[in-house]
């Protein structure tokens, strides 16, 4: 599936439950791709809780490039598409994830967007060997909204403070791209999915 946003096509995966009881928009890190394996366990994860997953490719990564550019920019195309989904899927609550880059994607994005929560893995809380230039800001944008953040216990990005997040679960010696880990990412968000679909029940 294709999207067209300001920015260019954005290319989607969906995966759909026979009921669905949210919907998840999960994307990439910078120069990732939507098959990366922490991804696709938030994805199993989400799929066995009702939930309908699309998996974003952005459009920088749809057109080849590796870098994002600016991140209002990218906001602005992330919201759109975000929007289509929501039409196509109304009444669905929202949930919004993304690893690294797109960790911070959504969660700038997730007031905007009115979603009930974040799946943020592997948060790049700072540059590497640049602790001073925090994006502790990011985490703290959506105020209100429920920041449930997976990181490696040997991230060279930071791990944030855990009191900046509804949820922090570090996986020891893992570096920011995870080798291991999986089964305690899928039973960390696993919960929450539940939550969030039926936080008005």
């Amino acid at each position: 599936m294709r999207i067209e946003t300001s920015a260019g096509p954005a290319e989607i995966e969906l995966d759909e439950p026979g009921a669905p009881a949210f919907l998840l928009v999960i994307t990439h890190g910078a120069g990732g791709g939507v098959d990366a394996k922490d991804i696709l366990a938030v994805r199993d994860s989400a799929l066995e809780a009702g939930g309908v997953v699309a998996r974003v490719v952005q459009p920088y990564r749809a057109a080849g490039r590796r870098a994002p550019g600016n991140a209002d920019k990218q906001d602005e195309a992330w919201l759109e598409l975000v929007a289509a989904l929501r039409a196509r899927y109304p009444g669905l609550p929202l949930v919004q994830g993304g690893r690294s880059n797109g960790a911070r994607v959504a969660c700038r994005t997730a007031v905007a967007a009115g979603a009930r929560g974040v799946i943020a893995l592997s948060f790049p809380l700072h540059p590497p060997g640049k602790p001073e230039k925090s994006r502790r800001d990011e985490l703290l944008a959506p105020g209100g909204i429920e920041v449930v953040v997976i990181n490696g216990g040997s991230d060279p990005f930071g791990i944030p403070d855990p009191a900046d997040t509804a949820e922090l679960v570090v996986i020891p010696k893992q570096p920011h791209s995870f080798r291991t880990g999986f089964d305690t990412i899928a039973a960390t968000v696993t919960p929450w999915f539940a939550r969030w679909a039926h936080l008005d029940d």
